[in-house]
């Protein structure tokens, strides 16, 4: 019997010292650690040698977490614990997640979606299915769309946003008004033409890299005139 080897990141020890044993409780699962942040699990991975990694981290953090955790030695799998709502499993499936585990789901839950993800599968509800269909649609539309130009005030907030920061957090980060930071977002959206932020992060990193359609405008200022703010980009 293939023993499948799980290793566990969560910052409350509680939560994970429970999850630890209830999976350990298994006889086809080895938990082979139990840590508190993923930091911490990057310089074992190699001795580990998880199959799949349950992993709770800060969403500013996602991309660089998963990326580590995938790069190690051998193939690991990652799925995402506690996530919140749709919008928030598609930016954790940029990020190369193989499953996640919304905070509603219940421990059966858990672990089939551990067994899907054995089988190169990942199970997820209508809603998430459409969400990332669109997401993908937005990619393809803008990859071949007209050149973008954003100001580099709008660059630095969309950066933020990638990193998983609220309007607020963007607006102390840059020591701008939230006012002025909604209107950035709000001329964000224009320009993408998209109407979340989530898919502006999604068309953003398909128009960089080898496409040179996002960029700076040739007269780019560190901020734009007030006005009124859409409710949608609270």
């Amino acid at each position: 019997m293939h023993m499948l080897r799980i290793l566990v990141i969560a910052e409350v020890r509680l939560y994970r010292d429970g999850l630890a044993q209830i999976l350990a409780a298994h006889a086809d699962i080895e938990v082979v650690g139990n840590l508190r942040h993923w930091k911490d699990a990057v310089p074992l991975l190699a001795v580990a040698r998880p199959d799949i990694v349950l992993l709770e981290a800060a969403p500013a953090e996602k991309v660089a977490a998963v990326q580590q955790l995938t790069q190690g030695p051998g193939t690991v799998q990652v799925i995402a614990l506690s996530i919140a709502d749709h919008d928030d499993v598609v930016s954790w499936a940029e990020a190369g997640i193989s499953g996640f585990v919304t905070r509603d789901d219940s421990l059966s839950d858990l672990f089939a979606i551990v067994r899907s993800v054995t089988r190169n599968e990942m199970p997820c509800s209508p809603r998430v299915a459409s969400a990332l269909l669109r997401r993908v649609g937005a990619l393809a539309t803008h990859r071949a769309g007209p050149d973008v130009r954003l100001t580099v005030r709008e660059l630095e907030v969309l950066g933020l946003i990638e990193r998983g920061l609220s309007n607020k957090e963007v607006g102390r980060a840059l020591c701008i008004q939230l006012a002025t930071v909604k209107n950035h977002v709000h001329n964000i959206l224009e320009k993408l033409q998209v109407t979340r932020r989530a898919d502006a992060v999604a068309v953003a990193r398909g128009l960089t890299g080898p496409h040179p359609g996002l960029r700076p405008a040739p007269s780019a200022g560190s901020g734009l005139p007030e006005r009124r703010s859409s409710p949608s980009l609270q």
